[in-house]
């Protein structure tokens, strides 16, 4: 690419050329967190699992909640960019980067809540050399992996352009960018391997991401366990994935937006639209809710009863309600109104409204039917201890660094993709479409 195609998009290479010091002291924060949750992951292996609230019979608690949670969180580049990029939605162009950044990420904590849960990381090996395929923890340690192959194809395929523009632009950085950009100079015969490449993954991947959340849904629903053994679960965690997942990028984008001075890129519109994606999960979350607990109710099956009214008026009552009104009655009252109130911070307020709400219903799945065991028991309470409530922190401080790190090393947004819309815009005389990307830049002229 020559110099002049990228115009006043060069401001996208700013906070790659420069690091503040603001950053580095954001940077070792985050890290002193992560050192933090070594020192208890090394508790925890010296003492074992004594050292959390887990007890029989509550043998899953917090590790395996935030497993479901991230792994939800995960579906934000699926649907974000890959269903959008295929059903031709312009206004994706700007934000799909930074959905599929957090889709490759976050799985990896996902996949280290289960090896926190297993006490030694070297029980991974029995899965692995003595696991049984009629096990749905099997079939998730296999849809979980080709997931996130799959998806770190498609993060890294719509990079190679720009990383070839970062390999002329940052002289003193070429020993890293070359390798990567597969030498890559923008010749029609490329681009055209490449958009074919970028579709074909774009369809792959979106079945094996309902796989994925659908196996892991599987992993509580082929039990007997009361208020687990739904057929249900499979589209309901699917659906709450993708509500936490359109969450996620919500957040990230705004924090992008504000740190790296990006408004022209990441427009008021495209919070605006992600709102309403935001609104009818919401809706689409709230009517699964409602008819898993109207079936319950109706059915009125003493053991699952008692899990159903722990829920609604007992011991997790509070965490329960709390739920409801955070990934319902607060995004439906900030996003279903009127558009002037789907802003930028009214989605975020919604956004994180939501991550909350989600997280309690991933802990109100678990923990709630592992307390109430069928058999006469006097299980004692679970109440996470200080090791796993250090490992979740942890853990979301790591996932912030690193992406953090990303936006340092690459640009989170796509600025060929930009180009390609505003070619495209031009062609169609489209103002619509010109909505929804930066102004016009002028030629740079060496």
């Amino acid at each position: 690419m020559e110099r002049f195609e990228i115009g006043q998009d060069i401001r996208l290479l700013r906070p790659i050329e420069r690091t503040g010091r603001a950053f580095w002291i954001f940077a070792g924060i985050l890290m002193a967190i992560g050192l933090w949750g070594v020192f208890a992951w090394t508790t925890q292996l010296r003492r074992g699992l004594s050292v959390t609230g887990l007890n029989v019979p509550v043998y899953w608690g917090l590790y395996i909640t935030n497993f479901v949670f991230f792994i939800g969180i995960s579906h934000a580049g699926t649907l974000i960019s890959a269903i959008l990029r295929l059903s031709h939605a312009e206004w994706r162009r700007s934000i799909t980067r930074a959905a599929e950044v957090i889709t490759v990420l976050v799985l990896f904590f996902g996949m280290g809540c289960v090896i926190l849960d297993l006490g030694r990381p070297d029980r991974v090996l029995n899965v692995l050399k003595s696991g049984s395929f009629t096990s749905p923890l099997l079939w998730d340690v296999l849809s979980v992996t080709m997931y996130l192959t799959a998806s770190t194809i498609y993060l890294y395929l719509p990079l190679i352009p720009d990383i070839a523009i970062l390999r002329d632009y940052i002289p003193r950085r070429r020993w890293f960018y070359r390798p990567l950009a597969l030498g890559w100079t923008g010749a029609p015969s490329q681009q055209r391997v490449l958009n074919r490449a970028i579709a074909v993954m774009a369809v792959i991947v979106i079945p094996i991401a309902i796989s994925v959340h659908t196996v892991v849904s599987w992993v509580f629903a082929m039990t007997v366990q009361p208020m687990w053994h739904s057929t249900i679960f499979g589209p309901y965690f699917v659906v709450g994935a993708i509500f936490s997942g359109i969450a996620a990028i919500i957040i990230a984008m705004a924090i992008i937006r504000k740190a790296y001075h990006l408004e022209e890129y990441l427009k008021p519109i495209h919070f605006n639209n992600l709102g309403i994606l935001l609104l009818v999960m919401s809706l689409l979350w709230f009517y699964f809710t409602f008819a898993e607990f109207l079936t319950t109710y109706y059915g009125s099956e003493p053991a699952h009863m008692t899990i159903f009214l722990s829920k609604t008026e007992g011991k997790f009552s509070p965490l329960f309600w709390t739920m409801a009104v955070s990934c319902f009655v607060v995004p439906f009252l900030l996003l279903a109104n009127n558009r002037t109130r789907r802003t930028v911070w009214g989605t975020v307020a919604a956004s994180i409204s939501v991550e909350i709400g989600m997280w309690l219903e991933r802990f109100l799945i678990v923990v709630p039917s592992l307390s109430r065991p069928r058999l006469p028991l006097n299980a004692p309470t679970y109440t996470p201890s200080w090791v796993e409530w250090s490992l979740l922190a942890a853990f979301i401080a790591m996932f912030i660094l690193l992406y953090a790190v990303f936006t340092k090393l690459f640009p989170i947004v796509s600025i060929w993709e930009i180009h390609e819309g505003r070619e495209r815009s031009v062609d169609e005389v489209t103002a619509r479409v010109q909505s929804y990307l930066p102004a016009m830049p002028e030629p740079v002229h060496e």
